[in-house]
């Protein structure tokens, strides 16, 4: 197996509620688990961070699946390398309500967020800024 983890960004097609949110979270916890892939998402006013882990070619053809998903735009994978360890090994997706002021809180990503951007225009490394601030344990408290 070759350990990888997959980043991406992308855009709802519509709002989620937080009912269809938590059904959403249902069926892809219940998916991964199903082929090993642990991760964690972020959702934030129309937008979705993700890190997906797992075997390679799984981890591929998840992605390519939630891509073409009509739930999704903009759908812009960031990175996708191999890893030594999962980072999210215990979670088949965590998932946290994040509020602007967390994230202006995280060194390296204040000016990103005050200026009002969205995890859209993240790039690599305000990505993995990111994903180690919540690996890190901001969050955990909130989550769903």
């Amino acid at each position: 197996m070759e350990l990888t983890h997959c980043i991406y960004c992308s855009a709802s097609a519509k709002p989620f509620t937080a009912s269809e949110l938590k059904t959403l979270l249902d069926e892809c916890r219940e998916k991964n688990a199903k082929v090993d892939v642990t991760g964690m998402l972020l959702y934030r006013d129309g937008t979705f961070f993700q890190a997906l882990e797992g075997d390679r070619s799984v981890v591929e053809a998840l992605f390519e699946t939630i891509a073409s998903d009509k739930r999704h735009n903009r759908v812009t994978k960031v990175i996708l390398e191999q890893i030594e360890q999962r980072a999210f090994a215990s979670w088949t997706m965590g998932y946290s309500k994040i509020t602007a002021k967390e994230l202006a809180d995280i060194p390296g990503l204040n000016d990103f967020f005050a200026q009002g951007k969205s995890y859209l225009e993240l790039g690599e490394g305000r990505a993995k800024t990111l994903l180690n601030a919540f690996k890190e344990g901001k969050w955990r408290l909130s989550l769903a």
